[in-house]
């Protein structure tokens, strides 16, 4: 009975082992669109960040063609998060100027207010 129990028991280890993980398909499709939505606000492969979010994405292809579907979910995961930060710090740059800018004109609108 104690032998049939642990076989049952070993089998289930054994099987569950065996499982893989199922292919990164959703995490893939938000790495992508990460890539894009970068590229859309101006990022480009001179960034640092995007450059290590498109080889990333890159080495995704080779990991599940490997069979490497964990390796392949990690990687996609590290591409979108790569991508994104890449993007934030485009708009953080945009944004930086911008307000440069604006502050450069009210400093002009001041001087000739005083002139006034």
């Amino acid at each position: 009975m104690n032998s049939a129990r642990f076989s049952v028991a070993l089998l289930f280890l054994v099987v569950a082992g065996c499982a893989s993980d199922p292919a990164p398909h959703e995490q893939l499709r938000l790495s992508e669109q990460a890539l894009v939505q970068a590229r859309a606000v101006g990022a480009d492969a001179e960034q640092t960040e995007l450059a290590l979010a498109q080889g990333k994405f890159e080495q995704v292809g080779a990991a599940l063609a490997a069979g490497h579907h964990k390796q392949a979910r990690m990687l996609a995961e590290q591409a979108e998060l790569d991508a994104r930060l890449a993007e934030a710090q485009l708009l953080t740059r945009k944004s930086n100027k911008q307000v440069s800018e604006v502050e450069q004109q009210i400093g002009v609108l001041r001087q000739q207010l005083g002139e006034l």
